[in-house]
């Protein structure tokens, strides 16, 4: 077919230096003269930040397990390979490598070049009782790579960054068949010259991969419609202990319950994907944003329901608490924002946004004054602040700061009380444990026409040395306050091991049973991703 290739491109540009130790980029990093000037601002900080260690200073643990000959190009028990594959990127990850806790390090990293190689260690790992945690980029913020199991001879991090490209386009039926390890940004390279993208843009994009995604469920760059990766899949291809599983690929199917469905949000417990078929779209041309400015934000919640059961469908509608304006920059005078932002790749969408501003000015908005289609300087500022606030969060943790998130989603109905919930509940555990007020802040990620999924914001001064475990206990309190008022544990961020209360409660017995049945059937072994989803000595 002409529309048709599998010719393979050339592999993508390297990402930036990566921080072994934090977010993203090590260039992006805060000095130590930004980290003291961002904590002036919280009442209680430290006056001196962190230093980060250097990998030869720390005290990696010992590798109890050999690498096989005949797989040993494959592995590395290099130092600053064991290092980095250690943690995720949470607050308390980032706080216990501050402190050159490497306790939970893995003994070994693999490296896979193909699929071939992925059977071959997984082969090895189960006849030697060596752990596998599937590793795309690093960027879980739930314990998701972290191995706390303790019951096997060894743990081998499986890192696929080295099965990353696009193998095959269908530009007919707009879809591509695209390795699991493939970053955001080199995927979407490789779509471009076909002028086709994938369009799915979480927080993490530069620095998390496609089989990630997958993996964990990830909402993406849409706030309404299709929000999760679930909506883009058209097939999986995955690797188990028991054999390779191969969907079929088609637009829809109604034969029995789907095969893709158990391994999406499975989390590497019960295999691992390797490439998947992917739905794709024609690149926008057409864009145009605003910004709306609330006094109450009630009446702001209200404007984003009726936009979310309009059925038009805005690619972007992030509504900001005052809280949170505020931290992002893009409120001054107290009040709630809301973005909003329309695209197409086929004609013109001002007036679709003109229609989304009607609305929310029917609930007291303002629209601010900049022209919607130029983008707009609250705009602006709330996307460089979204992308800029995790390095921000590195820098309070360096300054003893406790800064962290949570999110979830609710029906409309609920939202109001689970908001008031948090604050006052979550605020409540935040003042018994640090013995100060904290700063508690909310936005909307993503809305449906049934609820709205909230992301809050927890920022407290800690005390040295207790970071974590004051953390822990906070975490505790806001999974609790979630499950008393009918929320997620959550949304997109997966549950990975520090979820696992919220989540064990969450989930239906009969379908835990089913999924230990799975477990057990796919991973005789009990080697895949142990303590994720499933506690390792019951499954």
């Amino acid at each position: 077919m002409a529309d048709r290739t599998s010719s393979l491109p050339p592999r993508p540009d390297s990402s930036p230096a990566r921080s072994w130790w934090g977010w993203g980029a090590l260039d992006q990093a805060l000095s130590d003269a930004e980290c003291a000037s961002l904590a002036a601002l919280v009442p209680g900080a430290a006056g001196t930040p962190l230093p980060v260690p250097s990998i030869a200073s720390l005290d990696l643990p010992r590798v109890r397990v050999g690498a096989p000959a005949p797989l040993a190009h494959l592995l590395s028990s290099a130092p600053a390979d064991r290092a980095s594959h250690t943690y995720g990127k949470a607050f308390r990850d980032v706080v216990r490598a501050l402190y050159g806790d490497m306790a939970a390090a893995p003994d070994l990293v693999g490296f896979p070049r193909d699929e071939r190689d992925v059977v071959d260690l997984l082969d090895w790992a189960a006849g030697a009782d060596v752990a596998v945690v599937p590793y795309g980029a690093g960027s879980s913020v739930v314990g998701g790579v972290e191995y706390r199991a303790g019951v096997h001879s060894g743990v081998l991090s499986l890192d696929l960054s080295g099965l990353d490209r696009v193998l095959e386009t269908d530009r007919v039926s707009r879809a591509a068949r695209i390795q699991a390890g493939a970053l955001g940004p080199g995927l979407e390279s490789q779509l471009r010259p076909h002028g086709l993208t994938l369009r799915h843009f979480p927080q993490s994009f530069a620095f998390s991969t496609l089989g990630g995604w997958l993996a964990t469920r990830a909402g993406g760059h849409y706030a309404t419609l299709h929000t999760h990766i679930d909506d883009l899949v058209e097939s999986l291809r995955v690797v188990t202990p028991s054999g390779v599983s191969q969907s079929l690929r088609v637009p829809g199917s109604g034969a029995g319950p789907s095969p893709d469905r158990l391994f999406l949000g499975s989390e590497g417990t019960l295999g691992i994907i390797t490439e998947a078929w992917m739905r794709l779209q024609d690149r926008p041309a057409h864009r145009a944003s605003a910004s709306v400015v609330f006094e109450r934000f009630p009446d702001a919640v209200e404007a984003v329901r009726t936009i979310a059961q309009s059925g038009l469908h805005p690619a972007n509608c992030r509504l900001l608490d005052p809280g949170e304006a505020a931290l992002s920059g893009v409120a001054a005078g107290g009040g709630s924002v809301l973005v909003l932002g329309v695209e197409s790749a086929h004609g013109p969408v001002e007036s679709r946004l003109a229609e989304l501003v009607a609305l929310a000015r029917d609930h007291g908005g303002s629209p601010a004054e900049e022209p919607p289609a130029a983008g707009g300087s609250a705009v602006g500022a709330w996307r460089s602040a979204f992308l800029r606030m995790p390095y921000l969060r590195d820098g309070l943790a360096r300054m003893g700061v406790i800064s962290e998130t949570f999110e979830t989603a609710c029906t409309w109905d609920r939202f109001p009380e689970l908001y008031e919930a948090v604050h006052r509940d979550v605020g409540a555990a935040v003042q018994k444990v640090t013995g100060a007020s904290a700063l508690v802040n909310c936005r909307f990620t993503h809305v449906y026409p049934d609820g709205p999924a909230p992301y809050f914001t927890v920022i407290a001064p800690g005390r040295r040395g207790s970071e974590v475990a004051m953390w822990d206990e906070i975490k505790a309190a806001a999974m609790e306050t979630l499950g008393e008022h009918g929320a997620t544990v959550t949304h997109h961020h997966a549950v990975g091991r520090d979820h696992r209360p919220g989540y064990d409660r969450q989930r239906p017995e009969p379908f835990a049973l089913a999924l230990r049945a799975a477990k057990r059937a796919l991973d005789p072994a009990g080697i895949l991703n142990p303590g994720v989803l499933f506690d390792a000595a019951t499954t």
